[in-house]
Formats: C-alpha cells, structure tokens, sequence
C-alpha cells in the first residue's frame, strides 16, 4: 500500500470511528424547529435543550445529504473518484434544473406566452396577471419564432437552422451592451485617470498624500501604457520606464488573483462552518 493510500486510509477511518461515536452518544446532523405564526423556523439552542422544539426529519435529511455531498466534493483533494464524479453530476444537474424551471416562470411565462395569450396564462400559470393585450402583442410573435428555431439544434439535421436566432442574440447583445461596456470599463477609466497632479486642501495649503497618490497613479498608468509600446526598442529609459509597467501589472493580477482567491477562502470556510456546526455540532 502507497504512503499517501495508507494516510487518507487512517484519515477516513478514524473519522468514520469519531463520527459513530459522535453520533451514538450526542446525535449528529439533528435538525429542530420552532413554530411560530409565519411557519416553522429553525430553533433556537435554548428550546432545544429545554426540550420544547419539535424534531424536523425532513431537515434532517437534507443536513446529512449537504454534509455527504459536501464530504464528496472536498474528496477531490485525495485524487478524482466516483464519490466526486457523482456529486459533481448531483449539483450541476440539480442547479441546471432549478435555474431552467426559474427562467420558465420568471421569464418566458410572463414576458412572452403572458404577451401573447394574456387572458389563458392569466387563468393557468398567472392569477395576478392582467388579460388585456398590448397593442403591439404580434411583436412578441419574433421571439417566439426564434425560440423555436432554437430548438431545432436538437435535430441532426436541422441545426443549421438555429445558427440564425443564435447569430441574431449574440449580435444584439453585443450592439446594446457595447456602449454600456465602453463607458464602464474603458472612458469611466480614462476620466477617473485624469488627476491633478498637486493638490490644494480647501484652507488653501498643499496636500502632500493626495498629490502622491495621484502621481502614483498616473505614473503606474504611463509605464504600464509603456511595456505595451512596441513602436521603440525597450532599451534605456524606455527600457526601465517598461520594468516598472511590469511591476505595476504583476501587482495588479496578484490583488486581483488575491482577491478571487479570499472569495473561494470564504465559500470553503462557510462550508466548514456548516460541517462543524451544522451537522457535527462541534462549535
């Protein structure tokens, strides 16, 4: 047996030895709920122990699927095997599911066939819904046929056919997004670049740390903009003014990467949060 088996083999087993014991003489993954006059609610340590809270097996249940789908996952971290290949499966399909049954109702339901057929939606799907037409209802008709000549990639034969309502949503998502796109992430970038130099405070004396910043700033700017001019050799001054445009983009992607890398940090540590409190009880 390799030394790596060998370890996560102790590992696996005296967690499988710790979460029996746990389980015989506290109970591990117990749900329990208070009533209340909107419904039931999680309860609260206190009624718990007192022994007023009621036993929710359904809640129960879905702890111990979190937790084991949760073990599943961190799995992973040992080597790719079918416990993760499964939950990998579970959540996507799962989330694929939800997110279509969400666009059904919130999108297609009332935004198109409620455009289209008011008054049957209105007495099938949608009570609140009002059953006077638009007058420009017909509109709606285009969507709807490009939607359909969506589905026709589903057929061997006649995928062909939903290249033209694909072309159309990419190039009319393209057209309305780009002016938003440039103004947010290329001319607000520009105008928030165009700084003062030296800086005034209002009673009229000289702002040291603002004038810095501002020079930093637009110096990092300049010698980024630098490395990417290729028109002259980097050699000389244009050679270190390029070294710094380096430093300043390594530093940039590190915060950035730093940044996305504390996001997951935070996912990891809710779920350990949900395991050691949640389901094992531990804090």
């Amino acid at each position: 047996m390799k030394r790596e088996t060998l370890i996560w083999t102790v590992v696996l087993v005296g967690a499988g030895l710790f979460l029996a014991v746990r389980s015989a003489t506290t109970g591990v993954g117990h749900v329990y709920v208070d009533q209340t006059d909107f419904g039931w609610r999680a309860a609260a340590e206190d009624n718990v122990v007192a022994g007023t809270s009621a036993f929710s097996p359904s809640r129960t249940v879905g702890t111990w699927v979190a937790a084991l789908f949760t073990l599943c996952i961190l799995s992973f971290l040992y080597r790719d095997n079918p416990f993760y290949k499964i939950a990998e499966a579970v959540v996507v399909g799962v989330s694929a599911a939800y997110w279509m049954v969400v666009a059904f109702w919130t999108t297609l339901i009332p935004n198109l066939l409620g455009k289209l057929w008011p008054a049957w939606i209105q007495s099938w799907a949608m009570p609140g819904l009002s059953t006077v037409r638009e007058p420009l209802w017909y509109l709606y008709l285009v969507p709807l046929g490009l939607g359909i000549m969506l589905l026709w990639r589903l057929a061997p034969k006649g995928a062909w056919i939903s290249r033209w309502p694909l072309a159309f949503t990419i190039g009319a998502f393209a057209g309305l997004r780009m002016v938003s796109f440039i103004q947010a992430d290329f001319l607000s970038q520009i105008r928030n670049s165009i700084l003062p130099l030296i800086v005034f405070a209002e009673d009229g004396a000289f702002d040291f740390w603002t004038s810095l910043r501002h020079l930093l700033i637009v110096g990092s700017i300049l010698a980024s903009l630098v490395y990417f001019f290729f028109s002259i050799e980097h050699k000389g001054l244009v050679g270190k003014v390029s070294k710094v445009g380096i430093w300043v983009l390594m530093v940039t992607f590190g915060a950035a990467f730093g940044y996305t890398v504390m996001g997951r940090i935070a996912l990891l540590a809710i779920r350990l949060e949900f395991l050691f409190h949640d389901w094992l009880g531990l804090t």
